[in-house]
């Protein structure tokens, strides 16, 4: 037996015409919004309330950012201006360890005499081999 695999699953349904639900509801609310302000209020209240009012409910029906829907973006845009804004920044100093290995010893010997280094335990294989590196990368 064939099965028929969904295509586009992540695509809303139009129940309205072009319009989805959601773009179908922005938009309704935003004319019945708009019609209310025009026969309740002035003009001029109209003009500088209803309009940004208007482009609102069409950006939120029509307008995608990033291909995500814009009351995403509006959503991340009032979290921004509600949450604390202290970016703190502190740049690390670097410390470069320079040590003397010799083969047949088992105690490093530091040649930069800040350097504290452990008599015990002995450092590792690994740590010896960064330490190397570190100063080759100078």
């Amino acid at each position: 037996m064939r099965f028929e695999v969904p295509q586009f699953i992540d695509i809303e349904d139009k129940i309205f015409g072009p319009l989805t639900w959601r773009q179908f509801l922005y938009l309704g609310g935003g004319v019945g919004m708009g019609v209310v302000l025009f026969f309740t209020a002035n003009i001029i209240i109209f003009i500088l309330v209803g309009l940004p009012l208007a482009i609102l409910a069409g950006a939120l029906a029509f307008y995608p950012v990033n291909n995500r829907p814009f009351s995403f973006f509006l959503e991340a845009i009032i979290n921004y201006f509600q949450g604390t804004k202290l970016y703190l920044w502190r740049q690390k100093e670097q410390k470069t360890y320079k040590y003397s290995f010799t083969p047949n010893s088992t105690e490093e010997k530091p040649t930069n005499s800040s350097v504290v280094v452990p008599k015990s335990p002995p450092i590792s294989l690994a740590r010896r081999l960064e330490l190397e590196a570190m100063q080759k990368i100078e």
